[in-house]
């Protein structure tokens, strides 16, 4: 076998023992699990989750899907909350300890100060004989048969399972809230996704330049319009209402259709159906419009006023695109 075929077989190896291992964690769902997602759901406080070594890893992780979900969680290494930061936990917080052994000296240590505090314990372990699966209110069972690691050893399959069963858990709680898509901006106001989710065609417009010009505007004041305010159109206006526009598609095919542009107008050249967008209609959805009509710009209005131009540029520079 060749180099290149032996690291390929290597890797569907890898991920095919993860993948049945992960298959198998939905078999091991139990009441405990619900039970577990009730008591952080009607909890009064947060959540604090705690590991050692790639468990502390894991419950990093989990915590920040917890938050950007919509459920308050800190992260506390457990190595760090037996030498001071143990501060962290509050009376009303639930906490989630991850290991998959459950038997490590930090978690043997850390677990007996948590049940000293009265708060609700979550176990996260493979192990469900372990001290830590015994002295928890809820066992999130992690068990996998091996890990991906040739000698059974490197922490993958394993830690792998954990993930997954904090995925399982964020989600729980987000449709049990009737979490939505305006929540989740609330909580990813920054980067592409955020703006998806919030982010207006007014928002884009308000930047803009607000190219127009009259029915009767002869052709060089058109081009003008168009060249100053950089947008590649200018709105045809009529008694203050839009009835067209002109594109530079529009400035090309006048030069292929007519001889000479002395004496045409705004009228002769625009476009009379132009395709116009709300100003509070999210951006992502004027991105969708503008690829469905192979167009770069829309009017943006609000009713029957216009407001500006909202280019394809505005939704690439803002990372929509």
């Amino acid at each position: 076998m060749s180099n290149h075929n032996a690291i390929l077989a290597i890797a569907k190896k890898t991920i095919e023992t993860e993948a049945e291992a992960i298959h198998q964690l939905s078999s091991l769902l139990n009441d405990d699990f619900s039970k577990a997602v009730e008591c952080i759901r009607t909890s009064k406080g947060r959540v604090i989750i705690s590991g050692i070594g790639k468990s502390a890893l894991i419950a990093s992780k989990i915590v920040a899907t917890l938050n950007s979900t919509g459920t308050p969680s800190i992260f506390m290494h457990a190595a760090d909350a037996i030498h001071g930061d143990l501060g962290t936990i509050q009376e009303n917080d639930v906490v989630i300890c991850i290991s998959k052994s459950g038997n490590t000296a930090e978690i043997k240590m850390l677990v007996p100060l948590i049940k000293r505090g009265k708060n609700k314990l979550i176990g996260m372990t493979g192990n469900t004989e372990s001290f830590l699966a015994l002295q928890s209110d809820y066992v999130l069972n992690t068990y996998v048969e091996k890990e991906a690691c040739p000698n059974n050893l490197a922490p993958t399959t394993s830690t792998t399972a954990q993930l997954v069963m904090g995925d399982a858990l964020a989600i729980c709680l987000l449709e049990l809230k009737g979490f939505s898509s305006k929540d989740f901006a609330k909580y990813h106001p920054g980067g592409a996704l955020g703006k998806k989710l919030y982010l207006t065609v007014g928002d884009l417009a308000i930047n803009n330049e607000v190219p127009m010009v009259d029915i009767t505007s002869d052709v060089k004041s058109v081009i003008v319009e168009i060249s100053e305010k950089m947008l590649g159109a200018t709105a045809v206006m009529e008694n203050n209402k839009v009835v067209g526009i002109v594109t530079d598609g529009d400035i090309r095919r006048m030069l292929n259709k007519f001889d000479t542009i002395y004496g045409l107008t705004a009228k002769d050249i625009m476009s009379s159906t132009p395709k116009t967008i709300e100003v509070n209609v999210l951006a992502i959805k004027a991105l969708e419009l503008m690829q469905a009509k192979g167009i770069s710009q829309l009017l943006a209005v609000e009713g029957d006023n216009y407001k500006g131009i909202v280019h394809l540029h505005n939704l690439i520079k803002e990372g929509i695109l």
